[in-house]
């Protein structure tokens, strides 16, 4: 793993989204190597964040702070971290499955990157987590900007058209909210 590399490809996916796409869709690669080079790392960021708020920093209203015990924090950041990188997995088959239907092409690397990539923004602002009641807003910046990124990235990876990648785009967040929120229940069943 070459980490100016990786901050590289965040830097350019984060500020110039329009030009990196094409580079992704251009790049040879295998799924082993996306997890290893990037996903494991960036996937790592939400999990630490939810473990750090829940249990170091805690959760605070009317006076009250609310912390989750060390143990089952730590039990919860490594099932989160193990389930959110099973779940980009998933959500690159659903993309890939949903390709033809958006006149796309099938193709399974590419539909990975295009999760892969697409959630760098959410990742990386989920770090603003840690921050009281702004926090919130920062991680919802990102994961909407994270929308964005798939939207630009599927006429790349999965050469759809351009004016169908709003609906594709559309479907492939619905079925990862669900995924998402099955996520967070697995989690929160666990820590608590």
């Amino acid at each position: 793993m070459d980490i100016n590399k990786l901050i590289e490809r965040i830097k350019n996916i984060l500020t110039t989204p329009e030009t990196e796409w094409p580079v992704i869709a251009a790049e040879s690669t295998t799924v082993p190597d996306l997890y290893k080079n990037y996903i494991a790392i960036i996937a790592a960021l939400p999990a630490i964040v939810v473990f750090i708020k829940g249990s170091l920093i805690g959760f605070s209203a009317f006076g009250l702070t609310a912390r989750t015990p060390i143990g089952p924090g730590l039990a919860g950041m490594i099932v989160c971290y193990v389930l959110s990188l099973a779940m980009l997995y998933v959500i690159s088959l659903i993309i890939d499955a949903l390709a033809p239907t958006f006149d796309g092409e099938k193709n399974q690397i590419q539909a990975l990157k295009a999760a892969t990539y697409a959630g760098t923004a959410g990742a990386i602002a989920s770090i603003g987590l840690l921050v009281p009641w702004l926090g919130v807003l920062i991680a919802l910046a990102g994961g909407i900007y994270s929308i964005y990124l798939l939207y630009l990235g599927l006429p790349a990876t999965m050469k759809c058209p351009p004016e169908k990648a709003g609906g594709y785009t559309a479907v492939s967040i619905i079925c990862a909210a669900v995924l998402g929120g099955i996520l967070a229940l697995l989690v929160a069943g666990i820590t608590h």
